[in-house]
């Protein structure tokens, strides 16, 4: 009882309200002249962002067509890296031309068939137009190019100029011959210190705490780091049990048993680092260790020059092993000199009450760190999302081995391409085609509206060069004007392009074919004797 039921004309309309009030909200976020958006939460937090990702995210919709849209973009944004803004932007801009042609009385399922052949044609055309790069991992600054077009819609231009070179290299020192790129091998940190301009990376790792006794030496180079998972503290039986004696004598000599269980580990640990350095060579020792040490223990290796550093997280243990080498040891009594690792430089900032230790010049690092420096809570968090997206744009460049030229030039090209496919298209599904290809015209418009040209303007005399010259054509946010962007630099990625294609068109499909909407009222599910 009390259901709402919306008939097929209101559901249309309904759908298509709700695609175009979300594609409003986040339009004027697009591209590198895209504006930014105030999120304020029900506390008083604020975030600035133009992310389209963290819009949707921190939103709170409630329309649910609008809330299917937003979540369809996310899926995009977590499967690929980017691509969010343009999927709302696409998937709105389909279902307001299929209005136009419904409207008119043309049947839902003629213009899914029409959407349905489009992206299998613009699909075709998308591999056409990708550049395909053979070891493309050799050719740093194509990959500069890809982050750089990434990261130039999250921030200011010189800030992204700088994250591109940081984004880059990371990515490229977590890379290996053969295997996956493991992103969670970046590790990013974050200081509330100086300027966002001072972000740096660092070829090793920086953990987040230092060294936990005060006699420990706080500046170490040439170290041998020994990366452990042995707990160096007394611990308690996991058994209920006690201890029970007779004389004080007694007592101690269990106390001393159980302190010797302990003591023992740690002598271990300086045989060890006896062994391997000497006055002759000169070598540090460090200990990373993800399990805990106690007093004792500490003060056991402060007294032998030894820097220990204590309940590290599981994942800094991957990453070590990664940067210095060696492999994570279980049982000291087993130690080996080809368990140790190596850095050049071991060193412990203060900032503030927070203590960051940073492990560098390493030798063959396939794990890093970005350091993120930033005045305020605010730029620190909006550098985090950028650094994120940029390092997902080199990766999945280097796993596709492709890129597509940007600034709106794929758009362009495949409406142009639509036109022709849809003369070879019998029947009425050739009005499906012509929506869907001027709907893909929705990514170059709203770049000219957000950089202040005339839409009209800007779209024929792409259209105008792009048929005279046969080239991939883009658009210049700055004058108007068209332009080359493989010779400019502008890549986008190709799985985020043929993602787009296939979650849009599906999505706008699905909201097309709905003809009814049944809203649960309020006393639908309960049992109908008790009421």
């Amino acid at each position: 009882q009390d259901a709402e039921v919306i008939g097929a004309e209101q559901t249309l309309a309904v759908n298509c309200s709700a695609a175009k009030g979300l594609q409003h909200v986040v339009a004027s976020n697009l591209g590198p002249r895209g504006t930014l958006k105030m999120l304020v939460g029900g506390a008083g937090q604020i975030k600035l962002t133009k992310d389209g990702s963290i819009l949707l995210h921190e939103m709170q919709v409630i329309h649910p067509t609008a809330a299917m849209i937003a979540r369809a973009a996310t899926a995009q944004d977590d499967i690929t890296g980017d691509g969010t803004t343009s999927n709302v932007l696409f998937t709105g801009e389909l279902l307001k031309q299929a209005e136009r042609f419904l409207s008119e009385g043309l049947h839902p399922r003629v213009v899914a068939d029409g959407f349905e052949k489009a992206q299998e044609h613009a699909v075709e055309t998308l591999d056409r137009f990708s550049v395909q790069r053979e070891n493309i991992h050799e050719d740093r600054e194509l990959l500069c190019r890809v982050a750089r077009t990434s990261l130039g819609t999250k921030l200011m231009a010189d800030l992204a100029d700088q994250m591109t070179e940081i984004v880059t290299d990371a990515v490229l020192t977590i890379r290996r011959e053969e295997q996956p790129i493991d992103l969670h091998m970046v590790e990013i940190l974050h200081m509330v210190h100086r300027h966002g301009s001072d972000t740096r990376l660092v070829r090793g790792l920086v953990l987040d705490h230092g060294a936990r006794h005060p006699d420990m030496p706080r500046s170490l180079e040439n170290c041998y780091i020994l990366i452990l998972n042995v707990s160096l503290e007394y611990e308690k039986s996991e058994v209920s049990s006690g201890f029970f004696y007779s004389s004080a004598e007694e007592r101690e000599k269990m106390v001393e048993a159980e302190r010797r269980f302990t003591d023992e580990k740690v002598r271990y640990i300086i045989d060890l680092k006896n062994r391997v350095c000497t006055p002759e060579n000169g070598k540090n020792f460090v200990i990373i260790n993800q399990k805990g040490c106690d007093p004792l223990s500490l003060d056991m290796l402060a007294k032998n020059g030894i820097l220990a550093l204590r309940r590290a997280k599981r994942r800094n243990m991957e990453r070590l092993m990664l940067a210095c080498g060696g492999y994570q040891v279980n049982a000291v009594e087993d130690m080996q000199e080809d368990c140790l690792g190596f850095a050049g430089r071991v060193h412990e900032q203060t900032l503030g009450e927070d203590k960051f230790t940073f492990v560098e010049d390493v030798q063959h690092p396939h794990s890093c760190s970005i350091l993120i420096k930033g005045a305020n809570e605010h730029t620190i968090a909006q550098l985090k999302d950028a650094v994120r997206d940029g390092l997902r744009a080199v990766k999945n460049a280097i796993e596709d081995s492709s890129v597509v030229p940007g600034a709106g030039a794929f758009e362009i090209a495949c409406h142009a391409s639509l036109m022709e496919f849809k003369n070879s298209v019998r029947g009425r599904a050739k009005l499906g085609v012509q929506a869907f290809a001027d709907a893909l015209l929705v990514i170059p418009k709203t770049l000219a509206v957000n950089s202040g040209l005339d839409v009209q303007e800007t779209i024929i005399t792409l259209q105008e060069e792009h048929a005279s010259s046969g080239e991939a054509v883009g658009l210049d946010v700055d004058t108007g004007d068209a332009l080359l962007p493989a010779q400019t630099g502008i890549w986008d990625n190709y799985r985020v392009k043929r993602q787009l294609l296939h979650l849009c068109t599906a999505l706008a499909t699905q909201l097309v074919l709905t003809d009814e909407c049944l809203k649960a009222g309020r006393k639908m599910g309960q049992d109908p004797v008790a009421r």
